[in-house]
């Protein structure tokens, strides 16, 4: 019976984590694999997309892949590959690396980090070496990666984090 629950859980978790993939949007600095079935030549362990987020794919050129989902460019290859080159390709798009977030201010080691989908900030924090003595707790700010206004946004220890995202930590007032 534990055995069976594990197993419950397990599949949960992967049928999570590969919904969040399926509903992310890409961006510059987001690495990819991309896999055609048969195909060795037209499939990479690792393609990075530029600061456009684009990158550049035999015979189809250059890929827009700007806010689009995996999956979005899984067909805009297959549709690529079909036109003259491939009767039937078969493609799987995958996520291997998020870009990274940013945080500053009143943390140990401030900088870039990979982002891992489900992060927190205080997981994000932790990743950071955690604050400086004379953080805030309650002055803690994000803009957001994919918002080109550059709203800043309030943030408490359990707001969800994002690729791209740019976390502040003020100094308290003691």
């Amino acid at each position: 019976m534990q055995s069976l629950k594990i197993i419950a859980l397990l599949l949960l978790a992967f049928a999570l984590e590969t919904n969040a993939d399926t509903q992310y949007r890409l961006s510059s600095g987001d690495v990819v694999r991309i896999y055609v079935y048969g195909e060795p030549d037209l499939s990479f362990e690792e393609i990075r997309l530029n600061d456009a987020g684009t990158f550049s794919y035999p015979f189809i050129g250059e890929v827009n892949a700007l806010n689009k989902t995996p999956r979005e460019i899984e067909n805009m290859i297959i549709d690529g590959l079909k036109d003259g080159f491939i009767v039937d390709p078969r493609v799987s798009v995958s996520m291997i690396n998020y870009r990274e977030f940013y945080i500053s201010g009143e943390v140990n080691s401030p900088g870039g980090y990979p982002f891992q989908p489900g992060l927190t900030l205080d997981r994000a924090i932790a990743l950071a070496g955690g604050l400086t003595e004379r953080a805030s707790k309650r002055r803690i700010t994000i803009i957001r990666g994919g918002d080109d206004s550059r709203t800043i946004e309030k943030a408490a220890l359990d707001s969800a984090v994002k690729p791209g995202d740019t976390i502040t930590i003020d100094q308290g007032f003691f």
